[in-house]
């Protein structure tokens, strides 16, 4: 029996403004500095939303929080979540959503209305599963494994609208476009943009590029 749940505002505001910028940029910073100097690097390109990976230190709730209030024009939020702790410190910084890597029951139930979760999916299994949970934004990890094409193919066979869907993974710059076409909603990009400790942006020029192109797309 499906448990699908009307989308709260905080999960149309997301997708709405993810339909504006279908990109998504993760970061895995080793101290507040470097996290400070790479998000002020991306929201320089025109980046809108930037995930934080979660980390299992006291301090993370307290920097987290404190770089949500210097960005307030961008859409932070919190990555690699697997647990009920990580996902309570995500709300405890104030992350408006987070984003696992794996589908775990008792992380969408402890979400509610005020953190969008966004759970990882990889089967049709688990794809038809979050549908059934209510979840209307999925991240399908790891993609570049699945190919471009994976996520239309589901379509038919599942029989049900398929979810907001956020390509993560393995996954560069030049493949966006592709992906995007290919029927993804938005694509994350992670190790394929190395920032450095004085928070440059390796492959500073594609990424600019990629921005102007897809605000151009939406205009």
């Amino acid at each position: 029996m499906s448990r699908w749940r009307p989308t709260s505002n905080a999960t149309a505001d997301l997708i709405s403004s993810l339909r504006h910028q279908p990109l998504l940029v993760v970061l895995r910073p080793s101290n507040p500095q470097q996290a400070f100097r790479a998000i002020s690097a991306l929201a320089a390109l025109g980046v809108r939303h930037v995930e934080l990976a979660w980390r299992a230190d006291p301090a993370w709730v307290g920097e987290c929080r404190e770089l949500i209030q210097a960005f307030p024009g961008l859409r932070l939020g919190a990555a690699s979540l697997c647990s009920a702790a990580a996902l309570e410190d995500a709300r405890r910084a104030g992350f408006s959503y987070a984003v696992s890597p794996v589908l775990v029951r008792d992380l969408v139930e402890r979400a509610g209305p005020d953190l969008v979760l966004v759970p990882g999916v990889m089967t049709p299994t688990e794809v038809l599963q979050a549908h059934a949970w209510g979840c209307a934004l999925v991240k399908l990890f790891p993609a570049a494994p699945l190919g471009a094409s994976y996520w239309r193919r589901l379509a038919p066979p599942l029989g049900t609208n398929l979810p907001f869907c956020i390509a993560a993974g393995g996954l560069a710059a030049g493949d966006v476009f592709p992906w995007l076409e290919a029927g993804v909603d938005a694509v994350a990009l992670g190790s394929s943009l190395r920032v450095s400790e004085a928070g440059e942006v390796d492959g500073e020029g594609p990424l600019r590029t990629l921005v102007e192109s897809l605000a151009a797309r939406s205009a």
